[in-house]
């Protein structure tokens, strides 16, 4: 599929494991289940991350999309 919008990006990496970091420097890990065009996204299986290491299990989270730096679909 070819990627010519940022929405069909997110829309490649549902059900894949993302990481995302918010403008307060917290890191979260999961699998992005959902999103909507203001990029709020629902993870599930979701873990907070500092420094590479896991700080606590959060299970399904839900993310306001104007706190969001970036996402990356790569992990």
């Amino acid at each position: 599929m070819e990627i010519s919008r940022p929405l069909d990006g997110l829309n490649e990496a549902r059900n894949k494991r993302v990481v995302v970091e918010l403008k307060s420097g917290k890191q979260y890990i999961g699998v992005l289940k959902a999103f909507d065009v203001h990029v709020n996204l629902y993870l599930e299986e979701a873990e907070e991350r500092q420094n590479g290491e896991i700080l606590r299990k959060l299970g399904k989270l839900f993310i306001r999309g104007d706190t969001i730096v970036f996402i990356n679909p790569s992990e």
